[in-house]
């Protein structure tokens, strides 16, 4: 009885918003009905507050389908989506689907609506029939093959996102898509190289490039390979265009460059690079990198010098502990002080995020190509800062 009544209530506050609305719009010379979408969603909320769930999901079943109720019928069964009632947004999207008095234009968007339920209900195969029937739509077609991409990627089926991928670029020219088909081949590349495919590898790390110049994980696709067939000095050559195409990646090339220089290099013709290389893109993993270069070329003082000099100009809790380290030890770590300094400092350091998404905040310390917050490609990096970079 009380749903009955809450149902009688729905009714008779629905259908005065509608007359109030076209009094109103009677009044103003306008045609259109229910175009203030502003409107709709405050009437919505109204009725989602005041009255129970059953009662608004039996107040659709009964609402008559037409062009001026289908934004009420696609609002109410959003809202159950975000709610996280995944199973009542189906219901009412298949059942908006199956009446015959559906207007044909909107087909496709009631088809996107009941393919993101299925994707939020897990019912993976269901959402991508209807996203790949949606592909040639012209309003939604876009729409559906981001989904795609990103249910895709969700399941690691590279391939498949790629070929999707491919598609849209036919279509239009976007930044964000050819960073993503190029993380996408990035994806593949490593794939090959995880079945010891070199030749693949390579040309697809090239091709990653030639979707995104600016790949950064092409790039140590690359070095990795280069390294394997014994091409040290071009690997480290390879490192060296990381900070041309984003010197946010710059403390990643130079982990790698002091690594394969140590095992391969020259010590005197990397501390020039680094000095060359710190002129331009100043940062601690820099800074450090070359401290440890000049010690092993000049000696402990010298680097001690200039770690001193530098770190008045850019202060950064990592230099600060290298260079209480490095004074300690020349003067055989005689002070209680600069130890307790120095275990402080990493202490405030070793749970510290290393990594955070300039798109949505992330942080961890573990770098993410894709983020697993936001799902975009490349926007995890380096924090920057005096604890930091």
């Amino acid at each position: 009885m009380d749903i009955v009544f809450q149902w009688l209530l729905l009714t008779v506050a629905v259908a005065a918003g509608w007359f109030a609305g076209r009094a109103g719009r009677s009044a103003g010379g306008s045609a259109s009905v229910i175009s203030d979408e502003a409107s709709v969603k405050d009437r919505l909320q109204f009725l989602f507050t005041n009255y129970s769930d059953q009662a608004v999901e039996n107040f659709v079943q009964s609402l008559a389908v037409s062009r001026d109720t289908v934004s009420l019928h696609l609002s109410i069964g959003a809202h159950f989506r975000l709610k996280g009632e995944s199973d009542r947004a189906i219901v009412i999207h298949q059942n908006l689907l199956a009446r015959p008095e559906l207007p044909s234009r909107f087909s496709p968007q009631v088809t996107f609506e009941l393919a993101l339920d299925y994707l939020a209900a897990g019912l993976l195969d269901r959402a991508e029939a209807l996203f790949h029937e949606l592909m040639g739509d012209r309003d939604y077609g876009r729409k559906a093959s981001a989904q795609l991409i990103e249910l895709y990627q969700q399941e690691k089926e590279w391939e498949k996102a790629g070929q999707v991928a491919v598609t849209l670029m036919t279509a239009a020219l976007d930044p964000v898509l050819n960073k993503q088909l190029a993380y996408i081949t990035c994806e593949l590349a490593e794939v090959a190289m995880r079945n010891d495919d070199r030749w693949s590898a390579q040309k697809l790390a090239r091709e990653a490039l030639g979707h995104d110049r600016s790949c950064i994980r092409a790039t140590f696709i690359l070095v990795s390979l280069q390294r394997l067939h014994g091409n040290y000095r071009e690997a480290a050559a390879t490192l060296l265009k990381v900070f041309d195409q984003n010197s946010d990646f710059g403390s990643e090339a130079v982990d790698r460059l002091m690594k394969l220089e140590k095992e391969h290099g020259d010590v005197a013709r990397l501390e020039r690079k680094l000095k060359k290389l710190y002129q331009v893109w100043p940062s601690t993993s820099l800074l450090l990198a070359l401290v440890e270069s000049t010690e092993r070329s000049s000696g402990r003082l010298a680097a001690i010098e200039l770690l001193r000099a530098e770190l008045e100009i850019r202060p950064s809790v990592r230099g600060l502990l290298r260079l209480v380290e490095m004074a300690g030890y020349e003067k055989g770590m005689t002070t209680d002080e600069g130890r307790l300094v120095s275990r402080i400092g990493h202490l405030l350091l070793v749970n510290r995020p290393v990594y955070r998404c300039v798109n949505c905040g992330f942080s961890g310390r573990q770098l993410h190509w894709l983020c697993p917050s936001c799902k975009h490609w490349e926007t995890v990096r380096p924090i920057q800062g005096v604890e930091a970079e």
